[in-house]
């Protein structure tokens, strides 16, 4: 499952010098608290994918939240509720991927693997999926079916693609946005 340990040599403290010259030269001390941008990126772990650089944004545009596959589960709509209600928050984006690791993993499988190495099946859900599409149309609709999001107006996502570095919408026709309660109005108590 997976590599040795031995094959690995640590960068922490490489990480750590490079902060000091970092810190030389820190210039954002001055940044809201609040995206400027009032966004919310869901975005995959892929190293591949540098989220700001993709997006054209900068530092304190936006959260960039992300997980492995940059699907919706508890712990992102969780930071996206906080994000909205206290950070002002008020778009979401989400970007996935072509050639995701999670389209070669075999959920049961990789269960059954860790049950059987470790002795316990994870309580939480790997997502593993076919199709990049298909699964950002999936999380679209996790993030309109979820009390928790209160603003949904402002949704869309992308597949990255990891050959030519574009993004390619994906959309859906559900739900309609006339359906979709006032997320934006003073009776949220949220301005």
């Amino acid at each position: 499952m997976n590599s040795s340990h031995h094959d690995h040599h640590p960068i922490a403290d490489s990480l750590v010098a490079h902060n000091k010259e970092y810190a030389a030269r820190f210039h954002d001390s001055e940044l809201s608290l609040e995206p400027a941008a009032k966004l919310a990126v869901v975005a995959c772990m892929d190293a591949r994918i540098d989220a700001f650089a993709v997006l054209g944004l900068n530092n304190g545009d936006a959260h960039i939240i992300r997980n492995a596959g940059g699907v919706i589960t508890d712990d992102v709509i969780r930071s996206l509720c906080l994000s909205q209600r206290f950070l002002g928050t008020r778009e979401i984006v989400l970007v996935h991927h072509t050639d995701c690791g999670l389209q070669s993993i075999n959920e049961a499988e990789f269960r059954k693997e860790l049950n059987d190495e470790i002795g316990i099946t994870p309580w939480w859900s790997v997502e593993a999926f076919d199709d990049p599409y298909d699964d950002v149309r999936q999380s679209i609709q996790r993030l309109y079916m979820t009390p928790f999001i209160q603003h949904k107006l402002h949704i869309r996502g992308f597949v990255y693609d990891v050959t030519d570095g574009l993004l390619r919408e994906v959309t859906l026709s559900f739900p309609d946005p006339d359906m979709l309660p006032d997320q934006d109005s003073a009776s949220t108590g949220i301005a």
